[in-house]
């Protein structure tokens, strides 16, 4: 995608919601900033998940805290579809 994007007075620049899109981008995500002569790459910062034993279980760790709202909000998910699908079979 290409496209021409404009420097605001505070140097903020607007990504464009296809390329927002296309990147998975959310507001408040970061991104890495590199600059090289003439030109600027600019990286999704993702967190780094990895696989680690504990007490028995496969665990996934990703190196910083889940935000807890986050972790409330896929518990109460995981319990709708779970309730969705046991009264799906009582029908």
């Amino acid at each position: 995608m290409n496209a021409t994007i404009t420097v605001d007075r505070a140097g903020r620049i607007v990504l464009p919601k296809p390329l927002r899109d296309k990147l998975q981008l959310q507001a408040g995500d970061s991104l890495e900033i590199e600059a090289s002569g003439e030109e600027i790459t600019l990286r999704p910062v993702r967190a780094k998940a990895r696989m680690q034993r504990v007490d028995g279980m496969w665990v996934v760790t990703y190196g910083q805290l889940i935000p807890e709202n986050m972790l409330e909000d896929t518990i109460e998910a995981v319990r709708r579809e779970r309730d969705e699908q046991i009264l799906g079979k009582l029908e």
